[in-house]
């Protein structure tokens, strides 16, 4: 659904390509989690992805289409939610009025619908620039996922929500989630969306560590304290014992902890790799 095929890009020649001759296939029906350090270039992908920017080699495409063409068919289909942004000094409903004819499938029952799960259901009316930056978020989310593009990516859309508001958002995203669509999700907040993630995508230096469905960490990873003999490919102090990522025995299956996983494979590439394409 969305490639990003062999693409090069640097934002100066001093500083050399963050990105070169990479690649990476997303496909509908999937929330992904792209995961990185600070640096790894999470956010330059992202508009890569969506053609705020040009690559100097290779191309992103939605369907087979250059996203950087920016053509109107193309755009209606895409949503980017930036971890900053500012909204004008406007009514939610006037803003709703402007925008919302750029995107064909966009429903005001799910735009009601989303500010009740946010508990925003009466807020209408209000002028934007009054609310808070947690409140501007939320209701920026409800609007994206009311347009129903086909692919919404979001760059850490957490940030600032407090912990109610975090639940809500994670409700909101497997509320507004279905077959045809494709959602990413770029962010540090690891343990607020590792409930809601079908595939993960770690990035470092250029390079995709790993990508692969959630369901497949399970299958392979066990995540829990350690015992004798386990030979660990992560462990983490805990004032309860070491707890390590391990290769999962037969049958065996804990709860995906996603920041060990984060940790293991950024600090033992070569073990995760050879975990995932060795076959079980």
């Amino acid at each position: 659904m969305l490639q990003i095929n062999h693409i090069s890009f640097g934002y100066n020649k001093k500083a050399g390509d963050l990105f070169s001759d990479f690649s990476l296939n997303l496909e509908a029906g999937n929330v992904y989690g792209l995961l990185g350090k600070n640096g790894a270039g999470k956010s330059t992908l992202i508009y890569l992805m969506t053609g705020l920017l040009t690559p100097r080699e290779g191309e992103s495409l939605l369907d087979g289409v250059n996203v950087r063409h920016r053509l109107p068919q193309t755009m209606s289909e895409i949503f980017l939610l930036p971890e900053e942004f500012e909204l004008p000094q406007l009514t939610l409903k006037r803003y709703v009025s402007i925008n919302a004819p750029f995107y064909p499938r966009y429903s005001a029952d799910d735009m009601q619908r989303y500010l009740d799960i946010f508990d925003m259901g009466g807020m209408m009316d209000v002028q934007l620039h009054s609310l808070s930056m947690g409140q501007k978020k939320k209701v920026l989310m409800a609007f994206a996922l009311a347009t129903n593009t086909r692919v919404l990516i979001m760059d850490e859309p957490t940030n600032g929500l407090d912990i109610p508001s975090k639940s809500q958002f994670r409700k909101l995203v497997t509320t507004g989630m279905s077959d045809d669509k494709l959602m990413l999700i770029s962010t540090h907040q690891v343990r607020d969306i590792s409930d809601i993630l079908d595939h993960v995508v770690i990035i470092d230096q250029n390079r995709v560590l790993l990508n692969t469905g959630m369901a497949d960490v399970t299958s392979r990873i066990a995540f829990r304290p350690l015992r004798e003999g386990d030979q660990p490919i992560f462990v983490l102090q805990s004032p309860f014992g070491p707890l390590g990522a391990v290769r999962a025995q037969d049958g065996e299956e804990t709860k995906v902890d996603l920041e060990m996983l984060f940790n293991a494979t950024l600090q033992n590439p070569a073990a995760i790799n050879q975990l995932f394409t060795t076959s079980k």
